[in-house]
């Protein structure tokens, strides 16, 4: 039985219930036997049927968990994951259910304008996109900032500074700004450094004035690090850390309110962060967390 023959009995039931004698008349307006709509009323879910409607259930409810901002991908691994089903669910059945429930990831559009900065301390491109080369935590760390917004107008902005491991792509240390500097830029590697311990990884960044400044090069030369840029005009080698802002963005800033208050704009990054940390699940971890992943590392 189509989709088409479900609603059109669901609609005989409905107004049968309400109007006396309509039913009957409905059905032999639309040739359809007294005996097929009872054994579709007295019809029992075959066992598939039956993961189908929990299926979709679970969909609506990881869907909306997370702000819309999932897809089929992602949301495979929070179902395998998912302890009360009691069966596998494939990625083409998700993608097809998904589509069924008309639920679409939200996308948000790219900004391709860049501004050049001015350069000090240069480096050679040492990772040259090379984003495999760790095989453990605190091998590779990636750096950047980004712009974020408050106000009841969206008129604030600030900027928030970030150390990411690659491995896991794993958020160590953080930090909210007025501007980029290279102030802010060293606090939170001192704050990395301080949570990850004795550890010398390759540092990669852009050529950002925050990180060419020679009091953050001097700060890094302090804890024997390897350090490495993007080539003049590609982000692409970065591409892991422009990735987690863009998903940060627009799976976490954009799926809430818009901060008023600088306070609110804190707490917001600071769950945020918590989510990618903790909660959210990735292919690329193939289907872990990245605390969990790190922790597989161990």
């Amino acid at each position: 039985m189509n989709n088409q023959h479900k609603l059109a009995y669901q609609a005989i039931q409905e107004i049968g219930s309400q109007i006396h004698g309509a039913q009957a008349i409905i059905l032999r307006y639309m040739g359809v036997s007294r005996q097929a709509f009872n054994q579709w009323q007295h019809h029992k879910d075959t066992p598939w049927q039956q993961q189908e409607k929990i299926l979709k259930q679970k969909l609506n409810q990881y869907f909306n968990e997370h702000r819309q901002r999932i897809g089929a991908g992602k949301m495979t691994h929070y179902l395998e994951h998912d302890e009360t089903l009691g069966f596998i669910v494939s990625p083409k059945r998700v993608k097809r259910l998904m589509s069924v429930l008309h639920l679409k990831c939200q996308s948000r559009i790219k900004k391709h304008h860049r501004i050049k900065q001015a350069e000090q301390e240069l480096r050679d491109n040492i990772l040259n996109q090379r984003f495999d080369l760790a095989t453990k935590p605190n091998q590779v760390w990636l750096s950047d900032s980004t712009e974020v917004r408050y106000g009841i107008n969206d008129e604030y902005k600030m900027r928030l500074c970030g150390v990411l491991d690659l491995y896991g792509r794993y958020l160590l240390a953080y930090k909210l700004s007025v501007t980029e500097t290279s102030e802010a830029m060293m606090d939170t590697f001192k704050q990395a450094f301080k949570d990850a311990g004795n550890v010398h990884p390759i540092v990669h960044t852009d050529r950002g004035s925050g990180f060419t400044a020679k009091a953050f090069n001097n700060l890094m030369t302090e804890h024997e690090v390897i350090r490495s840029m993007s080539r003049p005009g590609t982000p692409y080698d970065n591409a892991p850390m422009e990735r987690w802002w863009n998903e940060f963005k627009l799976n976490w800033l954009d799926g809430h309110p818009m901060p008023k208050t600088e306070s609110e704009l804190t707490t917001l990054i600071e769950q945020g962060i918590h989510y990618f940390n903790y909660i959210d699940r990735t292919t690329q971890r193939s289907g872990f967390t990245a605390v969990e992943y790190r922790g597989k590392a161990a």
